[in-house]
């Protein structure tokens, strides 16, 4: 599923429809048990991230158990939200860049090199998260992201991620390295 703008053009950044495939639909099975992002994780956030022009976009609906203090978000959950969107964003900024198809191989996969986040305001629970982020950079395979968390309206945490390409044996268990 991705996003586009609705028909009335609302200028408000947070105002979407759903029109296509995310970025974590085409992780292949050996890197999709991630807690933030795999789909093969029935306890994780199992989050789903598209283009949205040129920032990237995911929507999250936190549940009662994300709290912190009564009415607002854990910190925690924050940052691995920031933590998961930038590095689909960054695997699918290095797909853009190179012309190609979020299904081609060989698969561009990310992991943190560094996680930055600040915590604007306290974060709402009981609102949908809305996690934009935008590239800063592309050097080599690292790719640098800055994602700002929305809820009720209002920007709450930004954060900074330096997304560092895994190589092509990580992720692999090691009976399939020995077999490789």
């Amino acid at each position: 599923m991705g996003c586009k703008r609705l028909a009335d053009d609302s200028p408000h950044p947070l105002k979407q429809v759903h029109t296509m495939n995310a970025f974590q639909d085409h992780y292949p099975e050996n890197v999709a048990h991630c807690y933030g992002c795999g789909h093969l994780n029935t306890h994780g956030h199992q989050i789903k991230t598209v283009w949205d022009g040129d920032e990237t976009v995911t929507h999250f609906q936190p549940e009662p158990y994300h709290t912190s203090v009564p009415g607002f978000a854990y910190g925690g959950l924050i940052a691995s939200l920031i933590d998961c969107h930038s590095t689909g964003t960054a695997a699918a900024a290095m797909y853009r860049q190179e012309g190609r198809d979020m299904d081609s191989l060989p698969a561009f996969r990310f992991v943190t090199g560094s996680l930055h986040v600040d915590f604007l305001k306290p974060t709402p629970l009981d609102s949908e998260m809305v996690i934009r982020g935008r590239i800063k950079e592309i050097k080599g395979r690292k790719v640098v992201v800055e994602t700002t968390v929305y809820a009720a309206g209002m920007a709450t945490a930004r954060g900074e991620v330096v997304a560092v390409q895994m190589p092509d044996s990580f992720g692999q268990n090691p009976t399939q390295k020995e077999a490789s």
